[in-house]
This record gives C-alpha cells, structure tokens and sequence, in this order.
C-alpha cells in the first residue's frame, strides 16, 4: 500500500477495548465484598462520583522515572480517585483491603473485553505494512491487559503518560511516540474516543486524526468521524489518492 500514512496510532481503552460491564458496577460488586453498605441508588451514586472524581483529577504525570516509584504514583493516583468515590457516596471501614483489591481487578484481562473488529484491524494493518502504536493515558497496567487480550505483540510500540511524563492532549506525548517511529506528524493517523484528547491533541500536534464515535453521541464539527475501526480503511484510502 502506496500511502502518505506510515503508522497508525490509537488509543487504548474505549477505543480497542473497553470494560466488561461499567467502572460503577465494578466498584459497587467488590466494595460490598468489603462491607460497602449498598443502597438502592447505590450504583446511580458511584457512577456519578466517579465521573465527577476522573473529571477533577490531575493528569496523570509524575515526577519520577524509576519504574517502581512510577508504579507507586500510579497506584496513589489511583486511590485518591477511588477514595474521592467513596467520600461521597459512603466510606467503610475495609476500605483500603477494597481498593488495593480493586486495583488488582482492573490489571486482569478478564475485567476488559475487546470490540469485536479490534483483532481484524490490528491484522489488516499489519498486512498493509503499515506500523501499528498506542498512545494512551492508561497507566501500566496496560501492559498487562494487552498481553493478556492477546493483542500485545501487534504493536510496534507503546506509549503511556506515566512514562512519557506528559499526558494527552498535550503534544509532548504525541512527539515522543512519533520519535520512536522516527516520522514526521503527517505521515501518522491517531484515533481515539475523546474529542479532546485524542482528535485535538493529536491535530495540534500535527498529526491526522479521526474520532471513534460507535454510538453517534458526539458533537463535532471539520471532524473526521468513524463509528467503527473497520472504517479507518476508506480513510486510508483516501490519503493514497
């Protein structure tokens, strides 16, 4: 394949895959497990408290770069959210056994399910010779839920806040990832979920990008829109001609 586009970023979760069920119900399950008195608004309230709790976190970029200490700001990170969660909607008294279980429970594969067209697009690309990478604020556990998806030797490489030390939608991230292929930004494609961190982070930082939309949901306009990743080909398509 003849084409301007030499590497195809995408975001990871919500984008390749996404969670088995919602972040709510899993909170709600294994908080009960740990003496979470539920309610019968129990799941409305978690749901709520942790979009406004994911909302009103800081990005996620430390200033650390030893692997373990990354790990640790990641975990920390993570507890203050969750405990932002519970603050609201009821703190119990086992809620640190809950948390650092919880933490667990989003490592393991089992927790995410892939869309159903990722592996046939993965493929497909691989097939153009095009190469493959993820930018991504998930933290490290990432690589863990790639490799137990199945999915992790598609990609050519991988990149994280945590490690880039910059989060989307900031152009740092999205440099640091076209230096590993040694490109310039237009001869990249980034797609993602987010308007705002993936679409106009990734056009600021020069690169083509196209918005996953698979529910129709979004507002956009001078957008490339797509509402599955098989609709990336006709995309690339395009800027062969």
């Amino acid at each position: 394949m003849s084409s301007s586009i030499r590497v195809v970023f995408f975001d990871a979760a919500d984008t390749l895959f996404h969670v088995h069920g919602s972040v709510a119900e899993i909170y709600l399950h294994h908080a009960v497990e740990f003496g979470f008195p539920q309610k019968p608004d129990s799941l409305v309230a978690i749901k709520h408290a942790f979009s406004r709790a994911f909302g009103e976190a800081p990005p996620p970029i430390f200033a650390v770069t030893d692997p373990t200490r990354i790990k640790q700001s990641e975990r920390l990170w993570w507890f203050d959210i969750v405990h932002h969660v519970f603050y609201r909607v009821g703190m119990f008294e086992r809620f640190d056994e809950f948390f650092d279980h919880v933490f667990r429970v989003f490592e393991d594969h089992r927790s995410w399910r892939l869309f159903p067209e990722t592996v046939s697009t993965l493929t497909r690309l691989k097939e153009r010779n095009l190469e493959i990478g993820i930018i991504s604020n998930f933290d490290s556990r990432l690589f863990t839920v790639l490799r137990g998806l199945g999915i992790a030797e598609a990609f050519d490489t991988v990149t994280i806040s945590s490690l880039a030390q910059a989060a989307k939608p900031a152009s740092q991230i999205f440099h640091l990832a076209l230096e590993k292929h040694a490109i310039d930004p237009e001869e990249a494609l980034h797609i993602g979920d987010s308007l705002r961190e993936d679409v106009e982070g990734a056009k600021k930082a020069g690169l083509h990008t196209a918005l996953l939309d698979r529910d129709g949901r979004q507002q956009a306009t001078g957008v490339q829109i797509v509402k599955s990743l098989e609709e990336l080909f006709p995309l690339l398509e395009r800027f062969e001609e």
